[in-house]
């Protein structure tokens, strides 16, 4: 009499099927499998081969419910439903039964079998336990826990929505896990380098475990779960969890520059550490955050599961708060800039991510890279999160197509209007239409250069096609009544604006009589160095036939990176009398004394020049945003870098400052390389004193790397340095 089939054994084949569907960075001995593609397992019997007429092998995988990963974690998932997708019932007779999961044999030996399993490309995304139903003629139905496997997106697969056709893109946008934020100014851009980590320990589980704590599975489980095959659905959940305005989710934003209860922003420089003190403190918020660091934490998360996602950076960001296209600053007469009563303001730089997927929830055509913006500004859907918006969709003018894209194109397209407040009264100075949306930037794909992507998002500045956008945009807006006024009377209360710039379609043409007669401009003179007093002159060009008398009133204020003004510690006035195409210079200088005291972390200075022609209303406004640059840190590889072979690096660094810098705290980090983040005390560095010490460490993976470097003290608190090394296998 035949026996029923007894399972003794199992095999998921880890190793090999983790290599093929490009996850052993993450584990080798845990199955992480992609969607779309097969994966094997091997299944040994205790007491007889697989017989085909006699058996019947049925397998159901289920996901929704946590199996447990780390101590201390629980979450109740619903029961897995098939209706819903998240169980999938699925024979091995492969009869084309309802299930688009598949099984099929490979091979059979003695007393074993290697069959072949394969999840949809649309299936949902996250952790399933894999059981097995044998059906014997004769025996009895006996049923069998296989284990467990996490499945993820699969850019690889041409049926994902996530697939992405180039290699050397998905090498960049989902393996590659280090990277370059772009920070600075539109003048001085420079890398902020950061480690992703993406396949380090844990990661994949927290990110898991990021899902669970959002609100959406907190409210509705059930359908939370059966909505993760949609690469749209989580990148919204991510986004919403990635900051905590809403719910626990990693990171509390701060711009008050006051973070004693937590860590800088300026600080980090990597996403690893940060997910990892969230997870190991019961998901507290992480303190603090900046719209860098929420969008590198973003990007981890997304890689890791396996969507492509890279960090850009815009600079000149517009914030529009009342959605009119129109970011209004405000001058008082002494140049200095005011605190917004409207809180519209254009952010220095601004940093968000770009996933890619397609958008079958979307007319065709706005599929590709989509804006995610992490950093909680604005409320969507009632959750603090933004996107995804089609960056084709931001660049036509489709403003009224999902999600957020009217907030993503004020980023990068709001014209800026200019107002003088003086004595209870404002008088539009000047709008300018181009000085929102520069350099939008993203890392080179394999390389350590900037790509720069504006003409992805927007025509050219001045074209009468990114005109005919931004008039597009604004008509979508009124006729879907805006949530801000939309202001008719875009011309001056006053005054003309003496300097010139391409208008606005929106706003009348000015009489030929109202040119421009003279120009200022600020030059520096010097590169400005922290540590060094900041001297520039300002230069002033009569391009009339008269005479003309000037008052300039200059003043110098510390400026947020998201453009919020402090109060301003530097004031000058300029007489200046230019005969008929005259131009003179006032020379200036601001001691390091004196603006060191009132510099923000940033370590950004906005000069201003307000001018007033005498026996004139007319008024000329120039300003410049000044970064103050510190020297990086040198970090030397000493010997060759082999996997498990010791490796010795050297960091040498310096106090650039010319007084002593106490509390000096050395951060060293790399996917690959350091098990987790090297914190070295220094302690007080004396003035322009240059220190070095080596760092002992053993590479656990091969292939490019990168070693991470930070340094603060009480003075500063991102001295920066990164080296790229290739770690080779060795024997």
């Amino acid at each position: 009499m035949a026996q029923g089939l007894e399972v003794a054994l199992i095999d998921l084949q880890s190793s090999w099927n983790n290599v093929r569907h490009h996850t052993e960075e993450i584990s080798s001995d845990r199955l992480l499998v992609r969607r779309g593609q097969a994966f094997i397992i091997t299944l040994y019997f205790r007491n007889r081969a697989f017989q085909p007429g006699l058996d019947n092998i049925i397998f159901v995988a289920d996901t929704g419910e946590d199996h447990g990963w780390l101590a201390g974690l629980v979450c109740v998932g619903p029961l897995p439903d098939v209706a819903k997708g998240t169980r999938a019932v699925f024979s091995l007779a492969g009869h084309g039964g309802p299930s688009p999961w598949m099984a099929s044999l490979e091979a059979t030996g003695a007393a074993s079998m290697e069959v072949s399993l394969c999840a949809p490309p649309m299936a949902a995304v996250g952790r399933y336990l894999l059981k097995v139903h044998i059906e014997s003629l004769q025996g009895p139905v006996t049923a069998y826990q296989l284990g467990e496997f996490i499945l993820l997106f699969n850019p690889w697969c041409p049926e994902d929505a996530v697939y992405l056709d180039s290699e050397p893109q998905r090498q960049e946008y989902v393996v590659n896990d280090y990277g370059f934020i772009y920070q600075g100014n539109k003048n001085w851009i420079r890398p902020c380098p950061w480690n992703y980590g993406q396949f380090e320990e844990n990661i994949i589980d927290i990110c898991l475990e990021l899902l669970a704590k959002s609100l959406n599975f907190q409210i509705d489980p059930a359908t939370d779960c059966a909505l993760r095959g949609s690469p749209v659905y989580i990148s919204r959940v991510v986004c919403a969890m990635i900051n905590s305005n809403d719910d626990n989710g990693v990171l509390n934003g701060n711009w008050s520059e006051n973070y004693l209860d937590g860590i800088n922003p300026a600080e980090w420089t990597g996403s690893v550490a940060i997910l990892k003190q969230w997870h190991a403190t019961g998901c507290q918020p992480v303190r603090y955050g900046q719209c860098w660091v929420f969008a590198a934490v973003m990007c981890t998360v997304m890689r890791c599961l396996g969507i492509p996602t890279r960090v850009i950076t815009n600079f000149d960001s517009g914030h529009d708060t009342d959605g009119n296209l129109i970011i209004d600053e405000y001058y008082d007469n002494t140049g200095r800039i005011l605190e917004n009563k409207k809180k519209d303001t254009v952010w220095n730089f601004h940093v968000w991510n770009e996933c890619w997927m397609a958008r079958r929830d979307l007319p065709e055509g706005y599929g590709g890279w989509q804006v995610l913006d992490a950093t909680p500004q604005e409320t969507s859907n009632g959750l603090y999160c933004c996107g995804p918006a089609s960056v084709r969709a931001i660049k036509e003018g489709e403003v009224d197509l999902n999600y957020d894209t009217a907030f993503a194109f004020s980023m990068v397209n709001a014209d800026c209007m200019s107002w003088l407040v003086f004595r209870g009264k404002e008088q539009k100075l000047h709008q300018d239409t181009s000085s929102v949306g520069n350099f939008i930037s993203t890392k080179g794909i394999q390389s350590n250069e900037r790509d720069d992507i504006t003409e992805n998002y927007k025509y050219g500045e001045g074209s009468p096609q990114e005109r005919q956008v931004f008039l597009k945009a604004l008509q979508k807006l009124k006729a879907g009544g805006s949530q801000g006024s939309l202001r008719e009377d875009l011309q001056p209360s006053g005054s003309l604006p003496l300097r010139d710039s391409p208008r606005s379609l929106a706003t009348p043409s000015l009489r030929p009589s109202d040119v421009v007669q003279v120009s200022l401009k600020f030059q520096l003179l010097d590169p400005p160095d922290m540590g060094r007093d900041i001297r520039f002159v300002l230069l002033a060009l009569n391009m009339s036939l008269q005479f003309k008398d000037l008052r300039v009133n200059l003043s110098a204020q510390s400026l947020l990176h998201d453009g919020s003004p402090l109060p301003p510690f530097w004031q000058d006035t300029a007489f200046l009398t230019l005969a008929p195409e005259e131009a003179k210079t006032h020379s200036c200088k601001i001691p390091y004394s004196q603006y060191s005291q009132y510099l923000s972390t940033d370590k950004l200075i906005r000069i201003s020049a307000l001018g007033e022609e005498k026996n004139s209303p007319e008024k000329i406004l120039v300003n410049k945003i000044i970064t103050l640059a510190y020297p990086s840190i040198m970090i030397n590889v000493l010997g060759a870098a082999i996997v498990n072979q010791p490796l010795s690096i050297q960091v040498i660094f310096s106090n650039p400052l010319s007084e002593p810098v106490a509390d000096c705290v050395l951060t060293v980090e790399g996917s690959g390389l350091f098990r987790k983040q090297q914190r070295v005390l220094i302690g007080v560095l004396k003035p322009q004193h240059r220190a070095s010490l080596t760092l002992e460490t053993v590479p656990f993976k091969s292939g490019q790397r990168q070693i991470q470097a930070n340094l603060r003290s009480d003075k500063f608190k991102d001295i920066k340095g990164y080296k790229n090394i290739y770690v080779d296998l060795g024997l």
